[in-house]
């Protein structure tokens, strides 16, 4: 076997892992069979996919599509290699997924692929920079933002949403107060949706447009808020805020802080009133 797994981040109904190939073109193609829904962004080098629903090329930006129990084939007769962000959600998973997409009837993939879409571009951007720094938290939105946008995109579906009901604002409210009293613990998507009673994707979609950024954005953002106010007011030392504010390690809390500050947290702690810190 050429191919190498990774799990990176996993929950109820959905896994995301870093899949790499190292298979060459005198290599046989090998058949293997999807245990659950399949959506893979490559993200490396080019391979011929092959399953019941069709053939098709892959290459960098294209995102494969798997049925559950669905036989497949993948080949190398152009070049050696690839990688792929797989994700892999639960029938019951994409079900719920499919209920919340504006149109959206079908459950199952028609095609063996969607090219590479200009909608998708940033999420996946994002997504593959949170597997080189591995940022855990983010793929469960990642994985979720991906199927909603595949689902639609594969069934020809709109995305347009309507506005968010007093109720969708209220739900909004009430999950925004369980993340600021719960900001330095880890929270997830589900448990957030879970305490507005609705479904993951409805509470992803109707927090972004609410808010006008998603739950993990708005996590950090508190986190990242709160460190700097400590970082100004006390001389604790900036590991002990990191590791307060939620952050598990402190190189993940200072790229973070300087991309949203755009200082450093020492930087910020010398801007102290009164000067102290010079």
């Amino acid at each position: 076997m050429a191919t190498t797994e990774k799990k990176l981040a996993s929950g109820p109904g959905w896994q995301v892992s870093d899949v790499i190939c190292t298979a060459g073109v005198g290599d046989k193609p090998f058949e293997e069979q999807h245990l659950s829904f399949c959506v893979a962004a490559v993200t490396r080098g080019t391979f011929r996919y092959r399953t019941r629903q069709g053939t098709a090329m892959l290459a960098p930006g294209a995102i494969l599509l798997g049925n559950p129990g669905a036989c497949y084939e993948c080949g190398h007769e152009h070049g050696a290699g690839d990688r792929c962000l797989s994700f892999h959600f639960s029938p019951a998973y994409m079900e719920r997924v499919v209920a919340d997409v504006p149109g959206a009837k079908r459950l199952g993939f028609a095609g063996p692929r969607l090219p590479p879409l200009p909608a998708l571009a940033p999420l996946l951007a994002q997504a593959e920079a949170a597997r080189e720094t591995g940022d855990r938290e983010a793929f469960e939105e990642f994985g979720l933002r991906i199927a909603g946008a595949v689902v639609a995109a594969a069934t020809g579906s709109s995305t347009v949403a309507r506005a968010p009901s007093r109720r969708d604002q209220k739900r909004v409210a009430e999950a925004v107060r369980l993340i600021e009293l719960n900001a330095e613990r880890p929270l997830s998507l589900s448990e957030l949706a879970n305490g507005t009673a609705t479904s993951p994707f409805h509470f992803l979609r109707t927090f972004r447009h609410v808010a006008g950024m998603t739950p993990y954005q708005f996590l950090l953002r508190t986190r990242l808020h709160r460190a700097a106010v400590r970082l100004r007011a006390s001389d604790e030392a900036i590991s002990t805020i990191a590791f307060d504010a939620g952050f598990n390690d402190l190189s993940t809390f200072n790229r973070r802080f300087r991309r949203e500050m755009g200082e450093a947290p020492g930087a910020c702690r010398a801007k102290r009133t009164g000067g102290r810190g010079h």
